[in-house]
């Protein structure tokens, strides 16, 4: 794996774009530009890794706009320790921008090609999440009330009455939330029993689905 002067050249610029889109948290950017995105998008695509465009990866699936990656983040104001639980690993790429944020990251990928290459490459690049495992979100085994932030990176019908459950008091959750086109949806957990919901524009996401493959 190489990173080039151009490379960081180009992060430089898009990290300059993310600025001008609203993107002012300086960890988030400094992970931007510190992380090689070319490194998570097969080699003869390297040089569109830096488009603030998502881009296809293995498996039908995606690797996210980066301004989408930095919106989420921002949105979740990381802090360090704090126990994350991000829903879908795909290329590996928002996980070692949680990683690189000294968060305390739990991930978790049904795709076994997706899981098995992006647990190489952050091991690689010694961006290692606390736990990555091969799972469809339905039988998680953490402890209720036990994450500080959740951020789900597939679009979901609904919330998953589940994921709410192992948010701690004054915890979040990040997801998109809709068929078609989602509404970035942020719930906060107030109480025991009270959440406050709050969105944030429209994005688009690969489906969450259920069961391993």
């Amino acid at each position: 794996m190489i990173d080039t002067a151009l490379q960081k050249g180009r992060r430089s610029e898009l990290v300059n774009a993310l600025i001008k889109k609203g993107i002012t948290d300086k960890d988030v950017l400094k992970a931007i530009f510190l992380i090689p995105r070319h490194f998570f998008i097969h080699p003869d695509f390297k040089d569109f890794a830096y488009r603030d465009e998502a881009f296809p990866i293995d498996e039908n699936q995606t690797i996210s706009q980066p301004y989408t990656v930095a919106f989420q983040t921002q949105l979740l104001k990381i802090k360090k320790n704090d126990n994350v639980l991000e829903v879908g690993t795909g290329s590996g790429y928002q996980t070692s921008i949680l990683v690189f944020l000294k968060a305390n990251v739990y991930t978790f990928e049904r795709i076994h090609k997706l899981y098995r290459n992006s647990k190489s490459l952050l091991n690689k690049l010694k961006l290692n999440p606390k736990e990555i495992t091969w799972s469809d979100g339905y039988d998680l085994k953490y402890s209720k009330e036990f994450f500080d932030k959740i951020l789900v990176t597939a679009a979901c019908k609904e919330v998953p009455s589940h994921f709410l459950e192992l948010l701690k008091v004054g915890g979040e959750i990040l997801l998109p939330l809709g068929k078609e086109n989602q509404k970035m949806t942020l719930i906060k957990r107030e109480s025991k029993n009270k959440f406050l919901k709050k969105e944030y524009g429209d994005f688009s996401f690969v489906p969450f689905l259920k069961n391993k493959c």
